[in-house]
């Protein structure tokens, strides 16, 4: 008889279906170790962004047990870190949990646990998973935002049934995660994947980032909202987008996404430009990486086919050795909202049976 517990919707559900089934659709890629009688390896993952913390119990499956949110505090270090504490004792109370992760924007050391540097908190070269271990008294493992996201769906949505996968994060910013081999890519310092630095266009729109012409400059929501402006400025298709940023007072995000899901032929011309410049991308890391699957996620992302379908036609134009060079899937992700603090919690637990792994040798 299989291991039965109970999920978070209330269903019964045999785990050792569970566990045979994944084995089989992605060999090696999980290793729960369940006997008659045992529960769940839970563990916590915490997202920081850049106005709410998320939080959730995650079990080894991915599945989140509880949640909470909380409004993230602004320009406060140290309250930031009281927030994140009393999420971490608030989701501890109902049973033990293996390790804590915490993902958060940035440059994250290799050792996951030191943040170099975070472009919305004031952390510099900062011991986050030191002062958070002294506080809460279990194992803490610190991780990027995008690398978080990136390995939840690696592990548990579009990119689960491929071993080398690149994910997009297309939001303000554009966020990236390599997977090569079933492991995550963080670089020889930690602070790699920063594929939205890529630089496309040389001497390009300068960056927050003290460059020019980064891809986070032409692939991003900023991005898509100038060209949609320019587009609504030109007139011709861009007479919609025109009405509704003088109805507004201006475009942002739900106007034009309103607009595409019409498919006004303005906004989707926006859209396609900023495909064009995603495929690009994608062709000149397809040339490095030779990933079996993109995955693009983050706000852009909901437009689904209209903005793989230009991305598809340019990495085809950009790709080096069209015709002999296998062609990689271009999925939208699965998980949503909820990647940031799968993806964390994931990583703590792979950190931490990594970690024993060693300490048996």
């Amino acid at each position: 008889m299989g291991v039965c517990a109970r999920s978070n919707l209330g269903i019964g559900v045999d785990y050792t279906l569970v566990v045979a089934r994944a084995a089989a659709e992605a060999p090696g890629r999980f290793s729960p170790t369940l006997s008659k009688g045992s529960f769940l390896v839970h563990a916590i993952g915490i997202d920081i962004g850049g106005t709410k913390i998320a939080g959730a119990v995650v079990d080894e499956f991915g599945a989140i047990v509880r949640s909470e949110r909380v409004p993230t505090p602004a320009g406060d270090a140290r309250l930031l870190e009281d927030a994140v504490v009393a999420m971490i004792t608030s989701l501890s109370e109902h049973g033990p949990v293996a390790a804590v992760g915490v993902a958060a924007a940035g440059f994250i050391d290799a050792a996951q646990s030191m943040v170099y540097y975070a472009p919305n908190i004031d952390w510099r070269n900062e011991p986050f998973r030191e002062k958070l271990e002294a506080r809460v008294g279990t194992t803490v493992v610190v991780d990027n935002d995008a690398n978080a996201a990136g390995w939840a769906e690696f592990r548990f949505g579009a990119g689960r049934l491929v071993s080398d996968m690149v994910m997009l994060t297309i939001g303000t910013g554009v966020g990236g995660a390599i997977v090569a081999g079933d492991r995550l890519f963080r670089g020889g310092f930690g602070a790699g994947a920063e594929l939205g630095h890529l630089r496309v266009v040389p001497n390009g729109i300068a960056c927050g980032c003290g460059q020019h012409g980064c891809l986070e400059q032409y692939g991003s929501g900023r991005a898509l909202l100038r060209m949609a402006n320019e587009i609504a400025d030109a007139g011709g298709i861009g007479q919609a987008l025109a009405r509704v940023r003088s109805e507004h007072g201006a475009l942002d995000g739900r106007l034009v996404g309103a607009l595409l899901e019409a498919e006004d032929p303005g906004a989707v011309a926006a859209l396609r430009q900023l495909g064009h410049w995603l495929g690009q991308a994608a062709a000149s890391l397809s040339a490095v990486l030779d990933p079996q699957r993109f995955v693009f996620g983050g706000g852009v992302a909901v437009a689904g086919e209209l903005l793989l379908g230009p991305v598809r036609e340019a990495y085809l134009e950009h790709l080096p050795a069209r015709g002999y060079h296998p062609e990689p899937d271009f999925v939208i992700a699965e998980l949503v909202n909820d990647a940031g603090v799968v993806g964390a919690a994931d990583l703590a637990r792979v950190w931490v049976d990594e970690h024993a792994r060693t300490a048996r040798r």
